[in-house]
């Protein structure tokens, strides 16, 4: 039987010159988040099935690698449906671990607290550019703090990150699911179809308000209530006092606070930011997970067709876990779509300083051989990264391949049986 080389549909092969990005790209995320706070943790890639699909998760729990149960679990004969025979699977995402992580622990940590988390993660999903079964996810979250505080940390720390990278121009769309409820209701559609309602507004943006209104309507809702509800989007601007006339045309429906809270996030984010973007109102952003209680961003580049990273508050997720009530806002970058873009735009990684390839002549005594590992220990020690390699047959070709990955001609030591040449 020949092995198949290729990897499984939707995982990936990193080859070295991705992976010193990736490597990279972690590394600074780390840097600035620490910057702000955030300490790095780690759930495992396995979670119960119970969490999985606690209907938190939205169309990302129809997406789950299932894990098969083991040894004497496992009873394939009396087994009767997908429960019997399965108990755990793929996490999906990191959010959910990290709840299930922090009723686990709230004990032994700080509050408020500030969690980095970097991992993969698994969806049985249909691959296409930027999106794979296995990817990388990069999450921040703030755990305990009910203030609009841990909205402005999250914006500020994402787009100084985004900014270190080089992003320019980029925009941060922020909205309320209050606000999304309130609109709702007052145009006068049932509480209990406003979910199909917001995945419907969710395509304002492929399919235009009038696109809006046609589906609206063929959904059957009543047309003077889709006619003042497209309206309110209409006359709504995306800035602050587009905020302001929700706030009173929605009296009785919005409460003040909740308006208030999302302009000063605005105000602050603007008068503080480090990196070159602007952040605007957006009515219409909806965010599909079901777990979002509060406020919702989203970040999106003209570099790419989709956002780059989104987040919210999630206030009543933990409390599945507890059955105690906890405040909780996160922020997540598409880690894959950030090197995606990086990849397409040509990036480079800034200098890592002096690097050095000893080529050592095939055949080469014992005693040069040592002679040339202590000159090679001796240069590492002082901080020179020295890739020691045997010297190929075609060294004009090796050579080129070196020079590829980021070695200069004038890095590359040849070393033979008794002297140097460069």
């Amino acid at each position: 039987m020949t092995l198949t080389k290729k990897p499984v549909t939707g995982m990936k092969d990193i080859l070295p010159g991705e992976m010193q990005i990736r490597d990279y790209v972690t590394s600074l995320v780390k840097e600035t988040y620490s910057s702000f706070g955030f300490r790095s943790i780690e759930t495992p890639c396995v979670e119960h099935l119970e969490n999985l699909c606690s209907k938190q998760g939205g169309e990302n729990e129809k997406l789950i690698f299932k894990i098969m149960k083991r040894g004497e679990k496992l009873n394939l004969e009396n087994a009767k449906s997908e429960e019997d025979i399965s108990d755990s699977g793929l996490r999906y995402d990191l959010t959910l671990p990290l709840s299930r992580y922090y009723a686990n622990h709230s004990n032994e940590l700080p509050s408020p607290f500030k969690a980095l988390q970097i991992g993969s993660v698994w969806r049985a999903d249909r691959p296409q550019k930027g999106r794979f079964r296995q990817f990388v996810q990069c999450d921040i979250d703030i755990l305990g703090d009910p203030s609009y505080l841990a909205e402005i940390e999250l914006i500020l720390a994402t787009t100084t990150l985004l900014g270190r990278l080089d992003f320019k121009n980029f925009t941060v769309r922020i909205n309320d699911r209050k606000i999304l409820k309130a609109m709702a209701l007052y145009a006068g559609f049932p509480e209990d179809k406003l979910d199909s309602v917001f995945i419907t507004l969710d395509k304002m943006d492929k399919i235009g308000i009038d696109g809006v209104r046609e589906e609206l309507n063929a959904e059957g809702y009543d047309k003077d209530g889709i006619d003042k509800y497209l309206e309110l989007f209409d006359k709504t601007t995306r800035d602050v006092n587009g905020i302001s006339y929700l706030k009173e045309a929605l009296d009785g429906y919005l409460d003040a606070e909740t308006a208030d809270n999302l302009e000063t996030i605005i105000a602050s984010v603007e008068a503080t930011r480090s990196a070159d973007f602007k952040i605007e109102f957006d009515p219409t952003l909806v965010r599909g997970m079901s777990y979002y209680t509060g406020t919702i961003f989203e970040i999106s580049m003209d570099e790419f067709g989709s956002s780059v990273a989104g987040g919210g508050r999630y206030d009543e997720m933990i409390g599945r876990f507890t059955g105690q009530s906890t405040c909780a806002c996160g922020f997540s970058i598409g880690f894959e779509r950030i090197i995606t873009i990086l990849l397409d735009k040509g990036f480079k990684v800034p200098d890592e300083g002096e690097k050095k390839v000893f080529l050592i002549e095939k055949g080469a005594s014992g005693d040069r051989i040592c002679e040339i590992m202590k000159e090679a220990s001796r240069l590492r020690s002082s901080g020179t990264r020295v890739l020691v390699c045997q010297m190929n047959k075609n060294k004009k070709f090796q050579k080129e391949q070196l020079m590829k990955d980021g070695y200069k001609a004038e890095d590359i030591m040849e070393f033979y049986n008794t002297e140097l040449k460069n």
